[in-house]
């Protein structure tokens, strides 16, 4: 690296970066478990976990060993060839879900545009090239390609960017009759979060999500969730449809599945599986023995009851306190979501303030998201400890008590 380019800062990122992005003022160079340091040393609480990919916190030994382990072996020899991380993985999420086949991918993008394509293929297939409409939700979130951009519910991110891929439609979340007058023997899937994610950290309904899946069954339409933020533990179960009861057809993982290692994952069922004949669908990267070696330790280490009931357990004691927070200043009309994917929801004397209160929070040394303008999102490390929780949530007090009286 030349002299110049040996220090690098924030004001770098506006001349060699694309502008798609405003990141924070500070760099973070360096974390450990829960904790993060920036370039000049200051340490933050994370609470923000990547955007719920950090799901085992930062430099956790496991995943370091399998990691390095691989690294020293094998990183590439693409799908011309199988790979042994690739299968061990693969067995696992089969051994610990409702899935018989396993596609693997980079990202969660990936992952549902994978899934997407299997669910038009499998229609067009079984019920002829007619059948190909999808219902999602609206405010859903599948990802930035132009076909999971389309299928998410947000017309800021889809519009502008030339024709939409047709046959999708949108209706409310959690609004069972909107779907069933939408829902016709033309859709081929339904797609949902379990949890929306970036629509707001909105949990779907008991009731609802086992309606979904009789209409389903009742169109012939394949019932595809989107676990790529709610999945890999973050709900207090392995995959938030088990705590619903309601099984998909497709399901979609990704973030917290490589732990801060790429990879995606989309599960289905042998039948449908078989629809992706020899040379239909592809990815040059995905099932890569790095990411594979990296996801299935994330997995061995999170599918233990003892870190899933911690997850139900840290719940509640994020919530117990941020509730206590949005009443004694007033700035939380509702604090919801499953496990530790949270949403503590502006009250309306605060609304539009969810980034005014990203910032206040960092500039006390502890990172959280939003979910929106309105929505303050939590998606911390499944295994953060009850002493870091604590004193994150005393230093976003602290952030909450000078916004409120600034």
């Amino acid at each position: 690296m030349s002299v110049e380019h040996a220090q690098v800062t924030r004001a770098d990122f506006d001349q060699v970066m694309v502008p798609s992005y405003a990141p924070a003022a500070f760099i973070p160079v360096r974390g450990e478990g829960s904790r993060v340091w920036d370039q000049s040393g200051r340490e933050l609480i994370d609470f923000a976990g990547g955007i719920a990919v950090s799901a085992l916190g930062h430099a956790h030994p496991v995943l370091v060993k399998a990691l390095t382990e691989q690294a020293g072996k094998l990183w590439h020899v693409s799908n011309a060839f199988t790979n042994e991380p690739a299968l061990r993985l693969a067995y696992k999420l089969i051994e610990a879900t409702f899935a018989e086949r396993v596609f693997l991918a980079n990202s969660g993008a990936e992952a549902n545009e994978a899934a997407f394509k299997l669910a038009r293929r499998y229609a067009h297939d079984v019920y002829g090239p007619e059948k190909f409409e999808i219902i999602a939700a609206t405010n859903s979130f599948h990802g930035r390609t132009l076909f999971t951009v389309t299928v998410g519910g947000q017309p800021k991110y889809s519009d502008g960017f030339g024709p939409k891929i047709e046959g999708i439609s949108h209706v409310p979340f959690n609004d069972l009759a909107a779907l069933k007058a939408a829902i016709s023997d033309k859709t081929c899937a339904v797609v949902l979060e379990p949890v929306q994610g970036e629509g707001g950290v909105l949990p779907a309904e008991q009731a609802y999500l086992q309606g979904v899946r009789q209409l389903c069954d009742e169109h012939n339409a394949l019932l595809v969730f989107d676990e790529v933020q709610c999945g890999m533990g973050r709900s207090g179960e392995l995959f938030a449809y088990m705590n619903y009861a309601v099984t998909p057809d497709i399901l979609t993982s990704a973030k917290s599945l490589g732990g801060g290692f790429p990879i995606g994952a989309m599960l289905t069922t042998a039948e449908i599986a078989a629809h992706l004949s020899v040379g239909t669908h592809g990815t040059t990267y995905g099932g890569n023995p790095l990411a594979s070696a990296v996801a299935g330790a994330v997995l061995d280490v999170i599918n233990t009851p003892q870190v899933l009931a911690g997850v139900k357990a840290k719940h509640l004691r994020f919530t117990a306190k941020l509730a206590q927070i949005g009443e004694q200043y007033g700035v939380f009309r509702e604090v919801r979501g499953l496990g530790l994917l949270l949403g503590a929801v502006l009250a309306d004397a605060w609304q539009g303030k969810a980034k005014v209160l990203l910032d206040a929070a960092a500039a006390e040394g502890v990172m959280v998201l939003m979910a929106g303008p309105e929505v303050v999102r939590f998606a911390p490390s499944l295994i953060i400890t009850d002493a870091d929780i604590d004193e994150g949530l005393a230093r976003f007090e602290r952030a909450v008590a000078k916004m409120t009286q600034g």
